[in-house]
């Protein structure tokens, strides 16, 4: 009995020196408070929209002018807002988002010094408004408002009622389209025009929510966006020779185009391949327009957060049809500058934009517009509704890259509409894991050559202890993070949640569930997580931990191989361990000297107790060699430590 206690005191001994020698902390890990937050009316514990789920509502009819000399637009907007909340309203809050480009706004005296993407090199006056109306059960005045950077309070007479109650606001606007608008929008200059790229464009209404009632963070850049649903329908006026692409769908086609043009959309209608409506030798041809000195071009879309536009005399124009998993039918389009015809030049975009709507359409949930349109322009790459802008100096591996990205975002944030002004990485990062599964379909995997964990030293980096956690807001991630905890970290996440710790099956069925979940509503962090555990049976409070909450590092390591009774043949117990905080499963190879392999897969519970853990492996030979993940779809930190290679082989 004395021995047995001394042999177990010796054996707790050195599990403590191997606690020792991690910085792991198992109980932390494990943690049973994870999940402080009950399920509600609103939002079920099980990451459903409860059944008294509300979204308020925001229709849009919107006439716009676009003066080419002064390059302003004017323009009014009517919004129907409905109340669905159960609360009155006694005031509105609406996004001015042009006000970023004013001098004195709270992003050029947060960006500029340090430059990056969303310094402005010139201001404008910002967004002008002329007036402003109501119009609230017949009773119609002329509302107090003030006006605070990028947002605009509109006070009411009478409080708007809850569930449902419904007023109209009128407001003229007017702006001067900068020349770079933080890489969201702006003028190209081409030797046949100027390229005009024009979002974020009109007032919009804030988004009221169960979770924090008015959300009126400032547009300083970096932090995208949160809107509210609705029908939209918005018409631009400007000259005749000119071409405009927008979200949703030409409404007076036959106004607009020559009958060469009609007759060549038709066909594009009907064609996979794709087909030239204006081509690079029509541009300079007056009859590739109608004649006259304006025209104004109608859009209608539907069940859309925002609209986007783009116009210019310099556009070559080509489309093709998309083929959805319904049987439905929609169009991809491509609207660029002769500039942008090069070898596998945008000349392909219209096949990208096809292949990239066509793979997510049917891995993930239908594409739900009529349209889809890639502009080559100024801006490197941004996302709108049916609509995004890609830089016209774009080609190949490039073109691909943004065209895929930008319309990835059609799936978040335009159908799964979470918070970009707090969540990044509810957006960025989840769509570019979408991408790296298109690239890989795109064409037999034309584009497909980049692996994230293949050099430690792009794992060192993206964990580094300098790196901003996953939930951070994105206006407070050090520009130099952003790549990597907006998109690059996240995306590693989800691939390693599918590929490693769920499965592809178990995991794309919860995410699928996860998008048609919440597909036009707002979800919040704690409905994804509900979401997939829910989904796919597990209880992964862990895993969001290491990866989203905190900026925890992996290190997996193999200590020791040991043999029963010093006989290979009776079998070798192996020990592994845990080096630093984070914890995933864990795949073992193990090479026997005589050739044979043991592949042994792990489930990360071995982590709950300690740092180390020893398993047996039915061995007839001596050990050869442990290798720990050994396919690396992990972003262990130190890859050295996770093979022993044992002596004499």
């Amino acid at each position: 009995m004395m021995k047995r206690i001394f042999v177990l005191l010796l054996s707790n001994c050195f599990l403590f020196i191997a606690h020792a020698q991690s910085s792991y902390d198992n109980r932390e890990a494990f943690s049973p408070l994870f999940y402080q937050q009950n399920g509600n009316p609103y939002r079920s514990a099980s990451g459903e929209p409860g059944p008294g789920y509300w979204q308020n509502r925001a229709d849009y009819k919107i006439n716009c002018t676009l003066d080419t000399a002064m390059h302003k637009i004017s323009g009014d907007v009517e919004i129907i807002y409905t109340n669905n909340s159960p609360d009155k309203l006694k005031f509105l809050w609406l996004q001015l988002d042009q006000n970023i480009y004013k001098k004195d706004s709270r992003a050029s005296a947060t960006t500029t010094q340090s430059g990056g993407r969303w310094a402005n090199a010139k201001f404008t006056e910002g967004s002008v408004i002329k007036s402003i109306a109501v119009d609230a059960n017949g009773n119609k005045y002329t509302p107090q408002y003030n006006v605070n950077d990028t947002r605009m309070q509109v006070w009411l007479q009478q409080p708007l009622k809850a569930s449902g109650d419904k007023m109209k606001l009128s407001i003229a606007f007017e702006f001067t389209v900068p020349e770079y608008g933080t890489d969201r929008m702006g003028r190209l200059s081409t030797k046949n025009g100027v390229v005009y790229e024009v979002a974020q464009w009109f007032p919009r209404m804030c988004v009221y929510d169960d979770i924090q009632g008015w959300n009126t963070l400032p547009y300083l850049g970096a932090g995208e966006f949160y809107l509210e649903y609705g029908n939209i329908e918005y018409s631009v006026t400007l000259p005749a020779n000119m071409i405009v692409g927008g979200s949703g769908e030409l409404q007076n086609e036959k106004d607009v185009l020559t009958s060469n043009q009609l007759s060549r959309l038709n066909e594009a209608r009907n064609s996979d391949k794709t087909v030239v409506l204006r081509s690079e030798k029509e541009v300079k041809d007056p009859a590739s327009r109608p004649k006259g000195g304006n025209l104004t071009w109608k859009f209608k879309i539907d069940n859309s957060r925002d609209v986007a536009w783009a116009a210019s005399k310099a556009f070559v124009w080509d489309a093709a049809r998309m083929n959805l998993p319904s049987g439905k039918k929609a169009l991809a389009m491509s609207i660029y500058p002769v500039e942008s015809i090069k070898r596998n030049g945008w000349q392909r975009s219209t096949e990208m934009v096809k292949g990239s709507i066509e793979h997510y359409s049917k891995m993930w949930y239908e594409y739900p517009y009529p349209v889809a349109t890639n502009v080559a322009g100024i801006v490197g790459g941004m996302e709108y509704p049916g609509i995004v802008f890609c830089s016209f100096s774009d080609s190949g591996e490039g073109l691909w890259g943004v065209t895929d990205h930008e319309f990835g975002h059609i799936w978040f944030p335009m159908i799964v509409g979470s918070n970009e002004r707090k969540f990044a990485w509810m957006d960025e990062g989840f769509n570019t894991f979408i991408n790296g599964l298109s690239t890989k379909a795109f064409n037999k995997g034309e584009f497909s050559t980049f692996s994230f964990f293949g050099t430690e030293e792009m794992t060192r980096y993206v964990f580094n202890k300098s790196m901003d956690p996953l939930l951070t807001t994105p206006d407070v991630i050090q520009q130099e993070n952003l790549g990597v905890a907006a998109y690059e970290k996240p995306s590693m996440m989800l691939n390693v949640l599918r590929d490693v710790v769920l499965g592809p099956d178990r995991f794309d069925a919860a995410f699928r569930e996860y998008i048609q979940r919440w597909a036009f509503k707002h979800p919040t962090p704690w409905d994804f997580f509900h979401t997939m555990e829910n989904v796919a049976g597990e209880d992964l409070s862990w895993f969001w931990k290491g990866w989203i909450f905190n900026n925890w590092s992996l290190d997996q390591s193999v200590k020791s191989v040991e043999y029963q009774d010093n006989k290979p043949e009776e079998g070798a117990n192996i020990t592994i361990q845990n080096e630093d905080q984070m914890v995933m499963p864990v795949t073992v190879l193990v090479k026997e000297s005589n050739g044979k392999e043991h592949r042994i897969n792990l489930p990360v519970e071995i982590w709950q107790r300690g740092s180390a853990y020893t398993f047996g492996v039915n061995t007839t030979t001596r050990v050869k060699e442990v290798m720990l993940d050994p396919d690396k779809k992990l972003p262990d930190m130190n890859r050295k430590n996770n093979s022993l290679q044992l002596k004499g082989f």
